[in-house]
């Protein structure tokens, strides 16, 4: 008998960490988190309203973070349109203050928010009481807020909340809070406790009919204090008597519908009687949020707004899916059924055993309906993700630290995972997959720590994505020089791989094309690369001739790309005239976003309008270098050591002189426009920096390799699994929150949701590259069937929409 090895543990666990296990951990994590939530949900509620009022935390930039909700930040102009929008539709905007001098501060900090200078508008009047009542009246805004003194749960609140219960009209919003004088004036004691929570009892009745009639009655806890803050009249006051007040409010509202605010104990740092500008800022806040959120678009307010609601094409797609999950069940249960079968006729003789039916081996590629369930249940992710409330989110907030030490941490496992490259040329594969996977992975923390609002990293983003389109332009430059290949099938089989999950999300999700904005910029220059050198005269395989046998081709192709300038120039001189191509039926539902605006592309197109070009042309001077034998691709050194050291000079001043010009820009309209003309500079100088040595282009990061394979997926799908925002903003970057699959720890959450995020992108980019033979064939009659009937689908969906 032969002996043989076992293998140790260490092997053992080695063996364990690959793509598979990882994605059967992201299926466990995904299940965890959906019954953790569900558990929340079905302990606490799914009102994020009850979460805005009740718990939350200071996040680093010392803004206030409500609990599993994003909080918009409301200017003077927000809450004025907040208002102007609801008085439109006839709603009466009404405010209710009742309670102590506490209240009165939030009451004045309040109506300072949505007041505007008394000598510019004459709409709004300050209507005195008895004093010390106020009402503030906003007519063109519809607008009314009551502040009504009351230092104890007295007649006078009693009888106030009566006269609101019979009132044809009661207030919106009514804001209670009292007890502060109780604790100066009286001892707290287990008796006068109890007649607080009689008086409060007397509140109730009128509460929950407040209540049925869509008022929203809410009870703020009082304030601690600093004791060492407060005045000789103020002394007696203590937190323990103030817990205790606060238990016994809490004790009787719990049973009715009031809602208890608790956050507003949160956000005030102990002072003394009066409320610092801090406090009375983030209550405000919180009350805006609570009135408006769910009436405005912001991309920012979660807290209290519903969920967008589906629609039929949604819930069509879906079922496709199903219907698919469903057969590919029935089909492998049959398959089971006859596996069993002819295993029991494998008993017979062996003229009548029927033939043994071979499973397909583990791990082999799934069947087109298998493909098709996966990717439904995938979608279904997605959506539970971003367009219910059922996992929470948070705002993003930018602080030095939590952008750059990410991004440290990233390059540092790249370079942990270096190994030998097949190839020694200049941006081969590996290395241009290598590249996409960096960038993507700082894009995706620029993404989730809202680095967008840095001008200067901004505008370094923005020249990874002209490195992307670099890429772009040079791959299939290369490619077309290699092959000659300007056909139909290479067409759509490039235009399916960038756009099958963006069309299938567009489809699941409610979202515009333009939604995903890096996939219609990438499709847009592809397509008008590959028109141009589709068109005649066309360039043959360059092993069919060299430069002395046929040099004309050189000249097709400077023909070529000057006509790509051309066309660029041309459109990007009048954005009228650019405005009236695209916004042309029936494509112009490719280039407008979600409010039929157009501006959006224009800014995104003209950015980066010749980086393609730049691509392309460094492609062709790179191969008319290499057959000239100018560039030596087997020494150490591209050219030799004195010229290759006035190379590496030179790339570092470009580098420096990109980053400088990142920092020295004052605005980002200015920034962009020089960008597109310079923007070169620091891609031509990391090629350079990268390929110079033998020693660098022979090694690789085989994890951002990796990451590049599925950079498209992870551009589209981290729009909905890693970032939250409104249905308005523009990609990942412009959505304003994070989701957050783990409250309470919000790094590590991110972490978890970008760990599952990269399983289902490469999960995703199987799926594609699975069914993208049966979309895309090899014959092209059969593709433009396809794509006719693709066309055909889009009709009835394009009508609905008013396409045409």
């Amino acid at each position: 008998m032969g002996s043989y090895s076992k293998k140790s543990s260490a092997e053992w666990i080695i063996d364990q960490l690959n793509v598979e296990n990882a994605k059967l951990l992201a299926f466990v994590l995904v299940i965890g988190f959906i019954g953790y939530h569900g558990v929340l949900h079905l302990k606490y509620g799914s009102d994020s309203c009850t979460w805005l009022l009740t718990a939350g935390r200071y996040k680093g930039d010392h803004e206030w973070q409500p609990y599993g909700c994003m909080l918009h930040k409301y200017s003077k102009t927000d809450a004025r349109r907040c208002f102007r929008y609801l008085a439109f539709w006839g709603k009466y905007n009404s405010f209710a203050f009742i309670g102590d001098s506490r209240l009165e501060q939030l009451y004045e900090y309040f109506i300072s928010v949505v007041r505007t200078r008394l000598d510019l508008d004459s709409s709004y009047s300050t209507v005195e009481h008895r004093m010390p009542n106020y009402t503030y009246v906003d007519n063109k805004l519809r607008l009314s807020v009551t502040f009504i003194y009351s230092d104890d749960v007295s007649k006078t609140m009693v009888d106030q909340f009566r006269t609101w219960q019979r009132s044809d009209q009661p207030p919106s919003v009514i804001v209670a809070s009292t007890g502060l004088q109780l604790l100066k004036t009286r001892n707290t004691t287990d008796l006068v406790l109890e007649e607080y929570k009689r008086n409060l009892t007397r509140l109730v009745q009128a509460i929950d009919s407040l209540a049925a009639r869509n008022t929203q009655v809410l009870w703020k806890l009082i304030e601690g204090v600093d004791v060492n803050k407060l005045k000789d009249d103020y002394k007696r006051i203590n937190n323990n008597d103030i817990d205790s007040y606060n238990r016994a409010a809490v004790e009787i509202l719990t049973h009715s519908a009031a809602k208890i605010w608790k956050s507003a104990l949160l956000v005030s740092a102990e002072g003394g009687v009066e409320l610092g500008g801090a406090a009375l800022r983030h209550c405000a806040q919180l009350l805006l949020n609570m009135f408006c959120n769910d009436h405005m678009n912001y991309n920012d307010g979660s807290c209290c707004a519903q969920p967008e609601p589906h629609t039929q094409l949604q819930l069509l797609t879906f079922a496709i899916f199903l219907l698919c999950g469903v057969l590919w069940v029935v089909r492998g249960a049959w398959g089971a059924y006859e596996r069993a079968r002819s295993h029991l006729q494998g008993y017979a003789p062996v003229s009548q055993a029927a033939p043994v039916p071979v499973p397909a081996a583990a791990g082999s590629d799934p069947s087109p309906l298998a493909a098709m369930a996966r990717l439904g249940l995938i979608m279904s992710y997605f959506y539970l993700c971003d367009r219910t409330n059922f996992f929470m989110k948070e705002n993003k907030y930018y602080s030095e630290w939590s952008f750059w030490l990410p991004v440290g941490y990233v390059f540092a496992l790249g370079l942990f995972f270096t190994e030998d490259s097949k190839s020694n040329t200049v941006l081969h594969r590996e290395q241009t997959d290598e590249w996409k996977g960096w960038m993507q992975l700082v894009i995706l923390v620029y993404q989730v720590t809202g680095a967008s609002k840095v001008l200067p990293i901004y505008m370094m983003v923005r020249t990874l994505v002209s490195a992307y389109l670099f890429l772009t332009g040079y791959g299939h430059f290369y490619y077309t020089w290699k092959t000659g290949d300007t056909g139909l099938v290479r067409y759509f089989r490039v235009i399916f791989r960038l756009n099958f999950l963006t069309v299938v999300l567009c489809l699941t999700m409610n979202r515009p094309y333009q939604f995903y904005s890096f996939v219609p910029l990438v499709s847009f220059w592809y397509t008008l690369m590959f028109v141009i050198f589709a068109l005649p005269p066309h360039i043959t395989p360059s092993s069919s001739h060299t430069v002395e046998s046929r040099p004309y081709q050189y000249l097709y192709i400077a023909i070529k790309v000057i006509g790509l300038l051309v066309i660029v120039t041309v459109l990007y001189m009048s954005e009228v005239f650019f405005q009236k191509i695209f916004v042309t039926r029936p494509w112009k539902a490719l280039f407008v976003n979600s409010d039929d605006d157009i501006h959006q592309w224009w800014l995104l197109w003209k950015q980066d309008r010749y980086s393609m070009a730049y691509g392309i042309m460094f492609a062709l001077a790179y191969l008319a270098a290499r057959s000239a034998g100018v560039l030596d691709e087997r020494l150490g050194n591209l050219w030799g050591t004195g010229a290759s050291l006035t190379a590496t000079l030179l790339a570092l001043v470009g580098l420096g002189s990109y980053v400088t010009f990142a920092f020295l820009c004052s605005n980002a309209f200015d920034c962009n426009e020089i960008h597109s003309y310079v923007s070169f500079l620091p891609v031509a100088s990391y090629v350079w920096l990268r390929n110079a040595r033998a020693g660098l282009r022979r090694r690789h990061s085989a994890l951002f390799a990796w990451v590049g394979r599925v950079a498209l997926e992870l551009a589209a799908g981290g729009a909905h699994a890693l970032a939250a925002g409104g249905a308005h903003a523009l990609g990942a970057a412009e959505r304003a929150g994070v989701l957050l699959v783990l409250p309470g720890a919000p790094r590590l959450s991110v972490l978890l949701a970008a760990f599952v995020l990269l399983c289902a992108a490469h999960e995703l980019r199987r799926l594609t590259a699975l069914i993208a033979p049966y979309a895309v064939p090899d014959d092209w009659r059969l593709v433009l069937r396809n794509f006719a009937i693709f066309l055909a689908v889009l009709v009835p969906i394009g009508i609905h929409d008013g396409m045409f």
